[in-house]
């Protein structure tokens, strides 16, 4: 059996591009036994597996797999305790629905890896039925968004586009767009009864949504907060509106 030992072998200098965005044209990485087995379960297109030998027992047999030391893995792994397991995957083809009814989220211009994939992951857990993000939101295939959705990119499609045309779209399909603002004109939450088809947007960390998204919203919402904090986490207000408006709750 082969092992793979040194970091300036050819295939680990190109599989190494791929944690830097402009090189994820065709390919991104994901680490961790987990990811692992959610993309097989899946049917996510692996195209190659880096596996260390003590880890070799935990796979079938398949030429997909190459063996690596435990020095060439931690150069292919992000994290500070790699698992033993890095593996790359194609990039999916996702086609947009003609008509978007359904329940969405949409983060606009979200920059940290952790809220991003945080979120994937409750809307994922909330049974929304896709996310949308806008060319400023952080890349998804970003391996720290990776590690923090836990393979919820692998049950949702996740569409990054313009927020312009996807309002458009949404208005074509009579999808309401809810967007969360401390802005005068938004109201609490729970004043708005949840709809059958709806979008909620989750804005940028420090300056919210933008212009845009609030004169074109159809409600702006804000969540109440008797404390006395200023704000919450994006994520953990997200958390709360999303299952709030999924489950229907009463007003």
């Amino acid at each position: 059996m082969e092992i793979i030992r040194s970091k300036s072998n050819q295939l680990i200098k190109e599989t190494k591009k791929l944690q830097q965005k402009k090189y994820r044209k065709n390919s991104y990485l994901i680490e961790g036994w987990h990811l692992l087995e959610e993309a097989q379960k899946s049917g996510a297109q692996i195209e190659i597996i880096f596996v260390t030998e003590e880890g070799m027992n935990r796979l079938e047999i398949s030429d997909l797999i190459k063996v690596v030391s435990p020095e060439v893995l931690a150069e292919l792994s992000d994290s500070v305790t790699p698992q033993g397991v890095v593996a790359q995957l194609a990039l999916p083809k996702k086609s947009l629905p003609e008509k978007l009814t359904g329940k969405y989220l949409v983060l606009e211009d979200v920059q940290d890896p952790g809220n991003v994939g945080t979120m994937i992951r409750t809307a994922d857990a909330a049974g929304y039925d896709a996310v949308f993000i806008s060319t400023k939101t952080a890349d998804i295939y970003n391996m720290k968004v990776l590690r923090s959705m836990q393979g919820s990119h692998f049950h949702l499609p996740v569409y990054r586009m313009e927020m312009r045309e996807l309002l458009e779209r949404f208005k074509i399909s009579q999808t309401l767009v809810l967007a969360t603002t401390l802005s005068k004109g938004s109201v609490d939450y729970r004043e708005v009864s949840a709809p059958v088809s709806f979008a909620l947007v989750m804005g940028n960390e420090g300056q919210g949504i933008s212009d845009f998204m609030a004169k074109n919203a159809d409600h702006l919402l804000h969540i109440t907060m008797p404390g006395k904090a200023e704000s919450l986490n994006v994520a953990v207000a997200a958390g709360i509106l999303l299952f709030n408006f999924n489950l229907g709750v009463p007003q």
